[in-house]
């Protein structure tokens, strides 16, 4: 882990873990509340590391001081599961991949108590092999890159331990003064040549949490234009993030019917499916609608590969449906 001023939630965090690993390793970056010392209660290995504004590097740094086979990585404000801790053992004992995912919970709102069914849920690489040259990548928004030598041969596996993530929530995110950190470190990746399109969609995301929608709107479509300069197709989070800035400003005919083309790209993106839903919804067809909202149910929420919001293949999706269905029997009473 990777610390600094976190004493609100570390110990919940190291709770959650504390059954489950042999060493705890922390990088701690300039702690000067209490959490070294919730640290030290759990008999963690504490090293200090002078920040260089550099996510991946403070990470490669606590990946040199581990010893154990495998590597879990969490942030502070984040805990795993209760009582997952066989799950994940007899995942490691009996899986031959290098890398193991876990369903990430980002939970959202303004503040706490948050809503239980108030998240998105993404699938990670949160637990590897250690001793095997993987390392972290990136500035910020910081992920595992393999060798090369074990590429052709790589293999992931899902544990079913949901990880909750609660550093999004708003009152969080402005105590810790987030996205303006955040931002910081994302300019001085932008000003480097050749950086990834990567880049673009975080500060597209940061604007608009901060809702500053033409900015973020700029810029994830950036982000589109440089990954196609890459003849690289454009990840279906780039997609969702451009047509929810669309939907959060009711551009409802800049949406349409350009969501089709995402939807050709990605036919099995259910949050995809429910902004198509949602936008015929508006301009009135209705049996279109339902059938996009029948195709979320359809689909369902468990898809690793996306970024998925809940409900949209379930509880809001059925919301919409029966909405669509009074708007049709209402049509024809007419």
């Amino acid at each position: 882990m990777i610390v600094k001023n976190e004493e609100d939630f570390i110990e919940q965090c190291l709770v959650s873990v504390s059954k489950l690993v042999s060493e705890i390793i922390i990088v701690d970056t300039g702690s000067t509340d209490g959490t070294l010392s919730i640290c030290e209660k759990f008999r963690a290995k504490i090293y200090h590391y002078e920040w260089n504004h550099h996510f991946a590097e403070a990470r490669n740094f606590g990946l040199l001081q581990a010893s154990g086979d495998w590597i879990l990585w969490m942030d502070a404000d984040e805990q795993l599961e209760s009582n997952q801790e066989r799950l994940v053992e007899q995942s490691v004992v009996q899986t031959k991949a290098h890398v193991l995912l876990f369903p990430v919970l980002n939970y959202y709102g303004d503040h706490f108590p948050i809503q239980e069914d108030q998240f998105f849920l993404y699938y990670q690489p949160r637990l590897f092999r250690n001793h095997m040259g993987i390392r972290f990548y990136n500035r910020i928004h910081e992920t595992i890159q393999l060798p090369e030598e074990i590429l052709s041969h790589h293999t992931s596996d899902i544990v079913d331990a949901p990880i909750h993530h609660y550093g999004y929530i708003k009152e969080i995110a402005e105590r810790k003064n987030k996205s303006s950190r955040n931002k910081e470190l994302i300019m001085e990746e932008i000003n480097t040549p050749h950086h990834s399109p990567w880049i673009e969609y975080h500060l597209a995301s940061e604007y608009y949490r901060e809702k500053d929608y033409s900015k973020a709107f700029l810029y994830v479509n950036a982000s589109i234009l440089n990954f196609l300069r890459q003849q690289t197709k454009p990840p279906a989070i780039v997609y969702r993030l451009k047509y929810t800035i669309l939907l959060e400003t009711n551009s409802i005919d800049g949406a349409w019917p350009g969501i089709e083309k995402a939807l050709q790209l990605y036919p099995d993106y259910v949050d995809l499916h429910f902004m198509k839903g949602y936008i015929l919804f508006q301009k009135g067809k209705y049996q279109e609608a339902l059938a996009s909202f029948q195709k979320c149910l359809e689909l369902g929420e468990c898809h690793p590969d996306y970024l998925i919001l809940k409900g949209t293949g379930s509880f809001k999706a059925l919301k919409y449906k029966e909405l669509c269905l009074n708007r049709i029997i209402a049509q024809s009473n007419q």
